[in-house]
């Protein structure tokens, strides 16, 4: 008897506390609209049989139905879906709204509190020490780097193009993009390209697949039960490779410096940025301080770490679905290889520089209309912290505004004829018609906007025209069905599949 009495008191205090905890919550809800949501579940039902190819498909339907900003109920986490660029800049102009939703929780094992999930005093801190490693006279030296990878990259690239066949080209930029980052990160080698087996190389692989399951799998999204999962497990076994190996680099570049008495400190010197020794971002890091004092191990490793899965993941998606649509539109690619080959000249060997990379105005436009249409963050998380009224809605304390990229790109409100590929629609004269620049935020916006786009940029300039000045990119010979993986970072579903042939001139 007294035992299903406490049982019965339990219930009823968690009960209490459920409705304490979600009754703001839920009190704002039904007034944002949404599909219908059922207790502990929310809108689970709507996911539980999808693959991850099917999320954005299923958003897409979702956004018809009940416009341009609605509730949806993931197990007890309300998210509020925003695609109104009215509604996303209030979100992202604000330095009151940079808390990151709950879906970043699923990457801080890997990244800790760097500068993607952080917030608060340490994010304020973090930005401004970080801010000026993108300084264009670092970004000079990253642009020799990224060439050099380029080049290897298009030798990897021959023997596809000697056979003239359909193939993946993702797995290749993967790759490349992993090879550029640790070496302009941590200034190490591990020569993904040529050696794709590498233990660090197949732990960052492993990494990104196991949050993207832990995403879309309903179950493991609780703490509790992912405490128990296979998922779990896993994730500690990449982890041991990926943290192990970034701390080695930060204890033997820590050497190295107090080895040579802190000289190092004159290459990032303002007016000395550079000259005499390349830096890694990881040197920066080492010799920044924060009210004096030096950033610890940790505090370094996670910054790092935020720059690999940053650096690689996003430029990979970015590159990877720019050949592709140079591969779709001839015209485009024969415009964008002009431009390139005015620039650099006939010479394949001619190296790149960050002056040339500045010329390829025709490129940039490319650039931006791919990420139009494929944004690398395909969702951008809030948390929201207090009761907020925007724009006459009301987003309640504890819910998560979820912004998208993807959809604000494909809206005819805001960019007519959305479906075709223009490049020409972001030149000046043009782009000045936009109603608001909020339509368009592939590097988000506002004071958490990305802070490695310049890189970002330069990166893929480099090894797209690399590969343009080596090879015409041709289409898959045969029927190829585009579809389109949202995690974190916009993948394909089915592959890039891209056809190559040496370029004659």
């Amino acid at each position: 008897m007294f035992v299903a009495v406490f049982a019965g008191l339990a219930i009823a205090v968690a009960f209490y506390v459920y409705l304490e905890k979600f009754s703001n919550i839920l009190k704002h809800s039904g007034k944002l609209g949404g599909p219908p949501a059922y207790p502990l579940i929310g809108n689970g039902l709507l996911f539980a049989d999808n693959t991850p190819a099917d999320f954005l498909p299923t958003a897409g339907r979702l956004i018809k139905q009940y416009g341009k900003c609605f509730r949806l109920w993931l197990g007890t986490e309300m998210l509020i879906v925003v695609s109104d660029p009215k509604d996303v800049e209030v979100i992202l102009s604000s330095n009151k709204y940079i808390d990151k939703s709950v879906e970043y929780n699923y990457i801080r094992p890997w990244l800790g509190e760097g500068l993607l999930t952080s917030t608060g005093r340490k994010w304020h801190s973090h930005r401004k020490v970080i801010t000026p490693t993108f300084h264009f006279k670092i970004l000079e030296q990253f642009v020799e780097i990224f060439d050099q990878q380029s080049s290897t990259f298009v030798k990897v690239l021959k023997p596809y193009a000697e056979s003239g066949k359909s193939f993946d080209i993702f797995p290749q930029v993967t790759l490349c993009a992993l090879d550029v980052i640790c070496e302009t990160a941590m200034g190490t080698k591990v020569n993904a390209q040529l050696n794709s087996e590498s233990k660090y190389v197949q732990a960052v692989k492993d990494i990104t697949i196991l949050v993207q399951m832990r995403l879309f799998n309903f179950l493991i999204r609780y703490d509790f039960f992912y405490q128990f999962s296979n998922n779990r497990r896993k994730t500690q076994e990449a982890l041991k490779v990926l943290h192990g190996y970034t701390d080695s680099v930060i204890k033997s570049r820590r050497e190295e410096l107090a080895k040579h008495g802190g000289a190092q400190s004159r290459d990032i010197n303002e007016n000395d940025m550079g000259i005499k020794k390349k830096v890694a971002f990881l040197d920066m890091l080492l010799q920044a301080t924060i009210d004096g004092q030096p950033l610890t191990d940790l505090e370094i490793r996670e910054e790092v770490d935020t720059f690999m899965f940053e650096g690689h993941d996003t430029t990979t998606s970015a590159i990877s679905f720019m050949l592709q649509s140079l591969a779709k539109y001839p015209d485009v690619q024969q415009k964008a290889f002009d431009e390139v080959r005015s620039i650099v000249g006939d010479d394949r060997s001619q190296p790149i520089t960050l002056a040339m990379l500045n010329d390829m105005s025709y490129l940039e436009l490319v650039i931006k209309e791919t990420l139009r249409l494929y944004p690398s963050v395909p969702m951008i998380g809030r948390r929201i912290l207090e009761d907020t009224n925007i724009n006459g809605k009301i987003f309640p304390a504890g819910s998560n505004a979820i912004i998208m990229p993807f959809f604000l790109g494909r809206d005819p409100d805001n960019f007519p004829n959305p479906e075709k590929f223009d490049p020409e629609r972001f030149n000046v004269e043009r782009s000045a018609e936009k109603t608001n620049p909020y339509q368009y935020v592939p590097f988000s916006a506002g004071p958490r906007n990305c802070v490695g786009q310049k890189f970002a940029m330069a990166e893929i300039k480099s090894l797209v025209s690399k590969v343009l000045r080596n090879y015409e990119i041709l289409a898959p010979a045969e029927q190829h069905d585009e579809s389109y993986v949202s995690e974190l970072i916009l993948r394909p579903g089915n592959g890039i599949n891209i056809r190559l042939q040496p370029r004659v001139y």
